[in-house]
């Protein structure tokens, strides 16, 4: 093994050429610390434009946690794979020794970048380096890496990139530059438990974070992304020494995790899905598990129905998709995973048109799945997704005015589909049996410009009117932004409604006065209690435990008489007397006269 430049002796050399690249980027910060602050919009939609057009990414969590793989001295450790170091709180000296094991010998990064293609992925981002401060590549300023520490010596990165250039995949890089638990300083302000962390962070963003930032940007060729991770105790200070360098490649797009009010190109919610997205640019980044690095007991595997969903919803809002692999310490992505990027693939083939180069939805809420648009030179086109099938054939598209210039289903060899407008919405009728279980798309042309009048939910046939969890308008805190909408046992739910303060609420219209009884459909764990208000009316409702988040009951919380006209329905947790819900709906049911 070749000895490099550790952190508690650096050479003078290397001291001098650190103080000069210190130098260049705090006069480059004075100048302007973001380089695209200036940009106009027009530059800005040029530069942003692939990754708008994208909507699907692999992100890739890899590195030393695979060997532990969840489990430290005989025990499974609780918590996500790449956090055993933190969560176990392994010494320095014996977690490195987990590095002799990282033997990826079964690496072949072009069948990565073959199954993300696949998969219909159009970049991928990869660990360059974790909170562990391990490296994916042949650093010069420590031997805590993959040519050093390991018996593998090769650095992992490059040929990933030259994969990448072979198969026209756009590549980005993840970077943890303010967590790094094995380097002295780097866990100054993420908490550490072993003396040889101590350190100054100054000094580790300087001598570590900065020139591997800087490593990683011109040894690869041309990167998309740079992704950042958890500003622990990052200021302006610190971040203003690795803004400057993402000039190093030119259009690059970086996330809001640098630090120190950097916002970036992008916001980044992280193992959910914002309710009714985001006014910036964003992309959620999720696990096909409960882990991002390779964790060999979690078996808890969504299913492909989930994340084909997810990935519509996502387009749906104008967002992104970066779905998590971790491979394992001998190279291999779990089967489990590519199992479901092949099923993932073969939906994408027949239509990954309703997918790419759309944007957001022009409707609030729709009960039977999403949409995704584009607009034409004569209209629009709209990819209806339909989740839910009717049961009676009729598909209502809610409050579209516009002239239908031609409908059809994206899959070939299915009927045509009839259409009408009842001078409301716009009415499909389907066949019986849907083309797709988990998602028929619809492609339905319109001419002009979008003419949509929003449409309230009102009573069916029999006068009971539905307020399902998917048309609910959701208000979650900042804090914890985890109410969403999920599916058990094939239905949708409201679910992760852990914080008392998010609540919810549905906007309907009444056509006669009526006396309703109000029903709930849920489902918990214990009794809980919540007020549910009907425009100005409070009713204090509480449920019974139903014993467990999938066993769904009906129970009656009380009546309410209304007139004619648009009411307003909301429920809000009892702070003190709440407990974790899964709602499905709530009817009001006329009551007999």
């Amino acid at each position: 093994m070749r000895r490099k430049s550790s952190l508690s002796s650096p050479p003078r050399a290397f001291l001098i050429a650190i103080t000069i690249i210190s130098y260049q980027t705090c006069i480059l910060a004075q100048e302007s610390s973001w380089p695209y602050a200036h940009e106009s919009r027009e530059q800005r939609d040029a530069r942003m434009d692939w990754w708008r057009e994208a909507r699907f990414g692999m992100f890739i969590h890899w590195g030393v946690y695979a060997v532990p793989a969840g489990t430290f001295d005989g025990k499974p450790i609780n918590g996500i794979g790449e956090w055993i170091m933190n969560r176990g709180k392994i010494p320095v000296s014996q977690y490195q020794a987990y590095a002799r094991q990282f033997n990826p010998v079964k690496y072949d990064p072009d069948a990565w970048v073959q199954l993300a293609k696949e998969a219909g992925m159009k970049y991928i981002v990869i660990t360059s380096k974790h909170h562990d401060g391990f490296a994916l590549f042949d650093s010069k300023v420590t031997d805590w890496d993959v040519v050093d520490a390991t018996p593998y010596g090769r650095d992992l990165l490059k040929p990933l990139a030259e994969a990448c250039q072979r198969h026209d995949m756009r590549l980005g890089f993840y970077y943890s530059q303010a967590q790094d638990w094995c380097h002295p300083g780097g866990a100054a302000a993420g908490g550490h438990w072993d003396p040889a962390q101590d350190g100054d962070m100054d000094r580790y963003i300087a001598e570590i974070a900065v020139p591997q930032v800087k490593e990683i940007l011109t040894n690869y060729g041309p990167l998309a992304v740079l992704w950042w991770d958890t500003p622990v105790g990052m200021n302006q200070k610190r971040a203003d020494l690795l803004q400057p360098l993402i000039t190093l490649q030119p259009g690059i797009i970086t996330n809001n995790r640098l630090g120190a009010g950097y916002r970036g190109d992008l916001e980044t919610p992280e193992q959910h899905i914002p309710p009714t997205g985001l006014d910036y640019d964003w992309e959620t980044c999720m696990t096909m598990n409960d882990t991002w690095g390779y964790k060999s007991d979690d078996q808890n595997w969504k299913s492909v129905q989930v994340l084909i969903r997810n990935l519509v919803d996502i387009a749906s809002k104008g967002g992104n998709y970066l779905l998590n692999v971790g491979p394992t310490a001998e190279g291999e992505i779990p089967t489990a995973s590519i199992d479901r990027l092949h099923e993932v693939g073969q939906w994408m083939q027949v239509n990954s048109e309703s997918i790419y180069a759309t944007t957001a939805s022009p409707f609030t809420q729709l009960a039977w799945g999403r949409c995704t648009k584009q607009f034409t030179p004569t209209g629009a086109i709209l990819y209806l997704h339909v989740f839910d099938w009717p049961q009676d054939g009729r598909l209502v598209v809610p409050g579209l005015k516009n002239k239908v210039k031609e409908v059809s289903f994206l899959m070939e060899g299915q009927p045509a589909i009839d259409h009408e407008h009842d001078g409301e919405s716009l009415i499909l009728q389907l066949p019986d049996q849907a083309p797709d279980p988990i998602d028929s798309v619809i492609k339905l042309e319109v001419t002009g410009t979008l003419d949509i009048e929003p449409v309230l939910i009102k009573a069916d046939s029999r006068g009971t009117i539905s307020l399902p969890a998917v048309l609910a308008e959701l208000h979650n805190t900042e804090q914890s932004p985890r109410l969403r909408i999920e599916e058990k046992q094939a239905q949708a739910n409201l679910g992760f409604w852990t914080d008392s303060r998010d609540w919810i609420e549905w906007t309907f219209r009444v056509e006669e006065s009526n006396s309703y009884d109000i029903w709930i459909t849920a489902a918990c764990t214990g009794a809980t209690e919540f007020q549910l208000m009907i425009d100005r009316q409070p009713f204090d409702c509480s449920i019974t435990a139903t014993g467990d988040y999938d066993r769904f009951e009906e129970m009656q919380l009380g009546a309410v008489t209304l007139d004619p006209g648009k009411h307003c329905l909301s429920l809000r947790p009892k702070i003190d007397h709440w407990q974790p819900l899964n709602l499905r709906n709530i009817c009001l049911v006329p009551q007999k006269k």
